[in-house]
């Protein structure tokens, strides 16, 4: 390596990393701490994870300190062994309904050794690993069976709200509810209305000062106006009532008949493990979209989450807590506050603890009806309209109806149970429900085929294709994603027919994304677009013998690759071209055929010019999802732009800018640098003087971004909150700061920035990560991050 690679030492930005860049880092005694945003958010978590702790212990009809126990085990132990760092666990709505059941059916100690027996099913089935296989449940039947238990938890709340005892269900909830509106209280009801409004009207405050005040949770701000309020107006009311934590029962053993705990072990599995599951998963969406996230928030483990939950049931059952589950409200405010780790949910769980323990006197002011008002609110929130939107939008709206009905009229398990059933005859009327239609235009005949082509579909199939005549030109299109055995020896029968007494027919399909690949007895390749040639096996339905293959077990059907590199028309090189080639034509190109008419006829019209280097892992379609032209793409060795007046020999690329801008009128261009880039590599390791290869001559538009590198003025850049691997990976990073100022120095480049018409991205792709990442800032050296949507515009 040439003496102008710099080394870590020689940067004094630098100086706390000097171990080499491949080697495992210092090891040392490591100091506990715990950020600042770790902090504040453990706080905003606590003062809403207080109020609905209790709100749902008393809807449940457990002992309120069952909601203290539950909150702190599931932000201390679920927090900490749980795989979803920053949900928040503890007592949740959706498991109201199944508690408050299993209570009234076995009485508090057997629910407490049932929580612990759900434990024990969470860790086995984190144990096997099938923590995936529950996202495998139709979002439908989730949101219905939330929406059922909010609107179970709302209308037994409802008489609470009025002054009075709710009932065992939603039906005599309801038929008792006349009966309470006549005799309801009003200071129960002023007190509920009163929290409700301020539940309401609090997220909505005004101005600087609001946006201040609404740093508040208004859950905590509600129940603490109305207990305020029915204070000072000196109300007699129910109010929480918190014994000695010497007369709290812990658990027991269980009692009851065997199906019925099993039943409800069950039960209370699985709605603990689908939400905790699913709150994961949206808890790494929220995380994804926050802006300026920490790299070292790390995408959720779903199998160890359950592991970690069923952990927390275990520890939270034993002493007498509720059943806990991941909390959609509580997690997306820990994300909203700015948590950066676990350290948040494990710190809330300790407030929880000392409030339980110091704050007893105060939280025995609160009103029941002001809790029951907040925990109503909640479960009619968990009846959600964007849910409704969407499954309606996808057809499955009968799916979330039966299992609302279900739950609300039967119980969790029952209405689960009926939206499975409602999912799989949805799915088989969808299966079944295949039209096929015949035209004829410009006497062309068009057969039609819309939806899954099944044995099911084969009579009206065969009857439709008998209708065209002999000889005609036929074209089937086949609009669905599925056709069985029975189906394809139908149509190819008929093919091979309609072929023999002289007609001609055209399989395809009609949408992208939806072509029906149906066998092909060629043995041709029917891979994806692109799928790389290298180490390729094809998916064709033709086996391979034992006889067919080579010694090492390959197959001799495919040439075997010339070992002198020369090639030849018969060589695997040749066979691969040709084979993508015959591919395109087959699968590809009837799909692009018009989008490239369209294109023919306009012109192309690309908004981006992308600048990136030559490098085969390089598939700038892939890595940017663009079509036929989106992209103006210009390639070359170590994506460098030579610097305009200087003597390149080639002016390809600044004639490529020039016509980019000028004529294409381009909005944005990009340069692409990327991981492991060979230019790279052969611009550290280049000698001063020796023979002026082509290569040489080009790679001295590179020495700038080597000196600039060396300079370290501005400093060394990061990668998403890292520091480079190595020198390479710092070349390539600096590299593309560097060819950024030569665009500049362009007169049309210039003229365009100074107009406001053009703009300039930075973008770095992790070959071995499959990551991109995008230049932000450039005073500071460049640093990278990881790409979002909104970090490029139009």
């Amino acid at each position: 390596m040439s003496a102008c690679v710099p080394t870590r030492a020689a940067d004094p930005n630098r100086t706390e990393r000097t171990h080499p860049p491949h080697s495992p880092p210092p090891t040392g005694p490591r100091r506990f701490r715990i950020a600042g945003a770790d902090v504040s958010a453990s706080i905003a978590v606590f003062l809403i994870a207080l109020p609905l702790s209790l709100g749902i212990a008393l809807a449940t009809g457990a002992p309120l300190q069952a909601g203290l126990v539950a909150a702190a085990v599931g932000g201390l132990v679920a927090g900490r062994l749980g795989g979803s760092p920053l949900q928040v666990s503890g007592p949740a709505a959706g498991l109201t309904v199944v508690t408050a059941d299993l209570i009234q059916r076995y009485g508090w100690r057997t629910t407490c050794a049932i929580t612990v027996l759900a434990g024990l099913a969470q860790l086995g089935l984190g144990c096997l690993r099938v923590a995936r296989g529950a996202l495998a449940v139709s979002p439908a039947i989730v949101h219905g069976m939330l929406a059922g238990i909010g609107v179970t938890i709302a209308v037994a709340q409802l008489h609470i709200v009025l002054g009075g005892t709710p009932q065992s269900s939603v039906p005599d909830n309801l038929r008792a509810l006349p009966a309470q509106l006549a005799d309801m209280r009003p200071a129960a009801v002023s007190v509920s209305v009163l929290t409700l409004a301020l539940l309401l009207l609090w997220p909505r405050l005004p101005g600087r000062a609001g946006r201040l005040l609404r740093k508040v949770p208004a859950a905590l701000v509600a129940v603490a106006g109305a207990t305020a309020a029915a204070a000072l107006a000196g109300l007699r009311l129910p109010k929480v009532d918190l014994p000695s934590w010497s007369n709290h029962a812990l658990a027991g053993l269980p009692e009851g008949p065997v199906l019925g705990l099993v039943a409800a072990v069950l039960t209370t599995t699985l709605v603990c493990s689908v939400q905790s599951l699913l709150g994961a998963v949206a808890v790494d969406k929220l995380v994804a979209g926050r802006p300026g996230l920490s790299p070292h928030v790390g995408r959720s483990q779903l199998d160890r989450e359950l592991l970690g939950q069923g952990a927390a049931n275990i520890v939270s059952g034993s002493l007498g807590g509720l059943p806990i589950a991941g909390v959609a409200v509580r997690s997306s405010a820990n994300v909203h506050a700015g948590a950066v780790s676990r350290n948040s949910t494990m710190l809330h769980g300790v407030l929880v603890v000392i409030a339980a323990l110091l704050m007893v006197p105060i939280l025995e002011l609160i009103p029941l009806a002001s809790l029951a008002a907040l925990v109503m609110a909640v479960g009619i929130q968990m009846v959600s309209l964007n849910h409704i939107r969407t499954v309606t939008r996808h057809r499955e709206v009968w799916v979330y109806a039966v299992t609302t009905l279900g739950v609300v009229s039967l119980g969790v398990l029952e209405g689960v149970a009926l939206g499975i059933a409602m999912a799989v005859a949805v799915a088989l009327h969808r299966l079944t429900r295949t039209r096929i239609t015949h035209k004829t235009e410009e006497g062309v005949h068009h057969v039609h085929v819309r939806g899954q082509l099944t044995f099911l579909a084969v009579p009206r199939l065969s009857r439709v294709l008998h209708l065209v005549p002999h000889g005609a030109d036929t074209v089937v299109e086949l609009d669905g994603s599925f056709m069985d055995h029975a189906a394809y020896e139908t149509l190819q029968d008929w093919q091979k027919t309609h072929t023999a007494q002289g007609g001609t027919v055209e399989v395809t399909g009609r949408h992208p994304g939806t072509r029906i690949s149906e066998p092909d007895t060629s043995g041709d390749c029917r891979c994806r677009p692109w799928t790389p040639w290298r180490n390729h096996q094809c998916e064709g339905p033709q086996s391979v013998t034992p006889a067919e293959k080579n010694p090492d077990g390959s197959d001799r059907s495919e040439p075997e690759p010339d070992p002198t590199g020369a090639g030849g028309t018969n060589g695997a090189s040749g066979h691969e071209l040709a084979r993508g080639i015959s591919a395109f034509q087959r699968n590809t190109a009837p799909l692009v055929r018009s989008e490239l008419a369209r294109l023919a006829r306009e012109g192309q019209k690309p908004s981006q010019l992308f600048l990136t280097c030559a490098d085969s892992r390089l598939v700038t379609s892939m890595i940017t999802s663009s079509g036929p032209g989106d992209l103006f793409v210009v390639r070359n060795v170590g994506n460098l732009v030579p610097r305009p007046g200087e003597e390149s020999g080639d002016d390809s690329v600044a004639a490529a800018i020039e016509y980019a801008v000028d004529v294409l009128q381009v909005r944005s261009i990009t340069v692409c640098g990327h991981s492991g880039c060979g230019a790279m590599q052969a611009l550290l390791n280049s000698e001063p003087g020796g023979a002026q290869t082509p290569l040489k001559r080009w790679l001295r538009h590179g020495l700038p971004s080597l000196q600039r590198m060396a300079d370290g003025n501005p400093p060394w850049g990061r990668l998403a909150g890292r520091f480079p691997e190595d020198a390479v990976e710092q070349l390539c990073l600096t590299n593309v700061v560097q060819q950024l100022e030569h665009l500049r120095a362009h007169d049309s480049v210039a003229r365009a920035l100074r107009e406001g018409a053009l703009e300039l991205h930075g973008m770095y792709f992790h070959v071995g990560e499959a990551e991109s990442y995008l230049l932000t800032e450039t005073e500071t050296g460049g640093v990278f991050d990881r790409v979002r949507e909104s970090d490029l515009t139009a």
